[in-house]
């Protein structure tokens, strides 16, 4: 790689329809917010030809980040697809979020991804959320590089930055990470900084001066080769140490010369197999130029070393029963396998699906078979239905560019599919098949909501229902204990975002109110009650008299009605009655209008008239003799416990169980676990937890999970019990 001198642009902007997994690569952008994935997949399509100097597409609007929202957060938010071409070859770039609210979408990016590739930032290095990537995606293979940005600020120290990355992500084997190129310096300013102006090839010793605004190739001066020769030396061993002939490395150390080709093809093969893991420069284009620096050396790179589709494994597919099939890799004449990766909704087009071809070759005005995952508990919509596929396009900025098929292996976005949604599998419609899930974070934010005007109130639902069918990570909650609507989200920016597209997009105007927990309520001791319900104003009156009493049973008991009644007081046909009468009563509540569980009510003594008793009048009678027993007991109010499990890194280990004790949490036990986590479970009360996703990132930088579950309800310590009731008497 960089044996090569290119002077041509690429294909500038046109949309094409690969014929051939062999010329497509799918590339991911991974990295923290701010470290210029965005700003780099803008320098590579400018050096495609894919956008003019001022990073914008032929008709307008830049090439990522288009989105309005992004706009006024000035921060990616979803995936983006930026198509390129260079030497023949279609990148697919993928353009994710670095925010960790937004992780759902990174991992539709590396769902659709054969390659990864790694954006650290010289100036901020390298994150606890950025390892926790790479982890993820040396856990499947995935093949990655890594690319230093921000070398122009005025501490930027590549050499630094390449032993950081290589302590991070290199693991067993720093020597698996390595730099490909250094930096070339212009001369220093007034300030002392010697501004990036080229690079320098480690294996073909070549400079690559970016300078004059053209990328030109020359040879070192003498001075120059031994500030490389170290680094050239390591890069080598590096590389013999991944290649498949075992003797290279003992005829190398005898002093054979290795051959330039044959360096190159090992690392490009090193590369693919996601065994080692090459570092690169990336910098700002000079003003006027056409390249930013680094671009055609990073784009040689995802070319030559990346993998092809063919190279990457097929997720299991099963048919819609749940048997296996048995795909053959990327096959274009296979059966139809693709899947949706990402759902948006255009207000011109209408729904867009983003869609990877696994197997077979996607048409226009095909009808193929969705099969959804069934994430019911999520709010999305079950389904197993035939829809005729819309117009192909390639996106570029805000518009489409139709193409006229998609390949396996390739990326495009479908039209006017609506009922799929993101993670459904589109197949053929006489061979249906299901691909298997990829993991999704659970969200854990409540973000309870009520719509702020009747016209709003209108249009909720189908507002909500588009929003969650586009985004797996938000689930939609309709509480039937609080009446409330809940949007369960992954952070506070992710909620935001969710706000801002009800507005914008859906034209839904909602006011975010205190979420409330399902909280119940109990006896605490024994108590009776007589429930006396006698009118008479004319006519036919209403006469019924019950003696009750109840008691608390252990947790999870529920309400038991027992009928103790003797000589006929109370008149079989309404012991039904006073029954649904108390469980009526029970389910609004005695003490602060919670449900009322675990406790017996024993039916003892009544009273009933020939011709004025009647079904009601015993339900009636039911319900006061219940609220008549409470008033003479003590109440307890319990409140939902969680099962809580987080875990992090053994730095935070002491922060993370202290805060938990804060939160009234019992901590059950730790277990350590591989790459220096440890596993915290606890018991926390779920109203003390409302906002823990939040505080958790801050308490751990971002390197913390957690998982919760509900466990059982229980008693409330009696000051918090009284508060709550003191607020709900205020609310009445």
């Amino acid at each position: 790689m960089g044996d090569k001198a290119h002077t041509h642009p690429g294909a500038a902007g046109r949309a094409t329809a690969a014929d051939h997994p062999q010329s497509i690569r799918n590339v991911v952008l991974v990295g923290h917010s701010g470290s210029g994935k965005t700003t780099l997949v803008e320098a590579l399509a400018l050096t495609a030809g894919a956008v003019n100097r001022a990073g914008r597409v032929e008709d307008g609007g830049t090439v990522s980040d288009y989105d309005d929202i992004e706009h006024r957060q000035q921060r990616s938010v979803q995936l983006s697809l930026v198509p390129v071409e260079w030497d023949g070859i279609k990148i697919n770039l993928l353009d994710t979020p670095g925010y960790a609210d937004f992780v759902g979408e990174l991992r539709a990016g590396l769902r659709a991804a054969d390659a990864a590739l790694f954006v650290v930032s010289a100036s901020d290095g390298v994150d606890g959320s950025t390892r926790m990537v790479w982890d993820e995606c040396a856990a499947v293979g995935m093949p990655r590089a890594i690319v230093v940005t921000h070398l122009e600020a005025a501490r930027a120290d590549f050499e630094e930055m390449t032993r950081i990355c290589a302590e991070a992500f290199g693991g067993d084997d720093p020597d698996a990470v390595l730099p490909l190129y250094l930096p070339l310096h212009g001369p220093q300013g007034p300030d002392g900084h010697a501004p990036v102006t080229g690079l320098i090839g480690l294996l073909t010793q070549k400079l690559f001066d970016y300078s004059t605004g053209e990328r030109k190739e020359s040879e070192p001066g003498e001075d120059q080769l031994p500030g490389i020769e170290d680094a050239r030396n390591r890069l080598i061993e590096g590389i013999i140490a991944e290649s498949e002939d075992e003797t290279l490395m003992d005829r190398y150390l005898g002093g054979e010369q290795v051959e330039l080709k044959t360096l190159i093809e090992d690392l490009e093969r090193a590369v693919a197999r996601g065994t080692f893991f090459p570092v690169l420069a990336a910098a700002p284009a000079v003003e006027g130029a056409r390249q930013g620096i680094g671009t055609v050396e990073l784009l040689e790179l995802i070319t030559r070393g990346f993998p092809t589709p063919f190279e990457h494994p097929t997720p299991a597919v099963t048919t819609i029963d749940g048997k296996p099939r048995e795909l053959k890799a990327c096959d274009t004449e296979g059966p139809l396998v693709a899947e949706v990766v990402k759902t948006a909704s255009d207000p011109y087009v209408g729904r867009i699906s983003l869609v990877r071809v696994f197997s077979g070759t996607l048409r226009p005005d095909q009808t193929v078979h969705v099969s959804g995952h069934g994430l019911t508990d999520r709010g999305h919509e079950d389904h197993d239905v035939d829809e005729k596929v819309g117009a192909l396009s390639t996106p570029f900025g805000k518009t489409q560019r139709p193409v006229t098929h998609a390949v396996a292996g390739d990326l495009v976005c479908v039209a006017k599919l609506a009922r799929a949604e993101t993670g459904d599998t589109l197949s053929a419609k006489n061979d249906p098949l299901l691909m298997e899930p990829w993991e999704m974070p659970d969200p854990l934010l409540p973000l309870a909501i009520q719509a702020h005007s009747k016209a709003d109130e209108d249009k909720l639902s189908q507002g909500l229902a588009r929003l969650v069918a586009e985004d797996p990570t938000m689930r939609l909650e309709q509480n039937q204990d609080t009446h409330q609507v809940v949007l369960w989200c992954l952070g506070e920016a992710h909620a935001d975002v969710a706000l801002e597209r009800l507005r914008t997009r859906y034209g839904v105007q909602v006011d975010v109110v205190p979420h409330k927990v399902s909280l119940r309520e109990t006896f605490a001791t024994k108590s009776a009650g007589r429930g006396r319900h006698v009118k008479q104003s004319g006519g036919h009156g209403q006469y019924a008299i019950c003696e009750i009493e109840v008691e608390p049973l252990p947790n999870g008991s529920g309400i038991e009605f027992v009928d103790k009644v003797v000589g006929g007081a109370v008149p079989r046909q309404f012991i039904p009655s006073v029954e649904k009468g108390v469980r009526a009563q029970a389910a609004k509540g005695v003490a602060a209008g919670h449900p009322l569980i675990d406790v017996r009510v024993t039916l003892l003594d009544g009273k009933a008239h020939s011709v004025d008793s009647s079904d009601a009048a015993f339900q009636t009678a039911g319900a006061l003799a219940l609220r008549e027993a409470a008033a003479d007991a003590r109440i307890h109010l319990l409140e939902p416990v969680a099962e809580v499990s987080v875990l992090v890194g053994d730095d935070y280990v002491g922060a993370v169980m202290s805060d938990l004790s804060g939160r009234r949490g019992r901590v059950l036990g730790t277990e350590q676990t591989a790459g220096g986590r440890t596993l915290v479970r606890a018991e926390v009360p779920e109203i003390e937890i409302g906002r823990y996703s939040v505080d958790l990132r801050s308490l751990s930088h971002g390197t913390a999970r957690f998982s919760r579950r509900y466990a059982r309800h229980e008693p409330m310590p009696p000051q918090i019990a009284e508060r709550l009731r003191e607020e709900a008497r205020q609310a009445s």
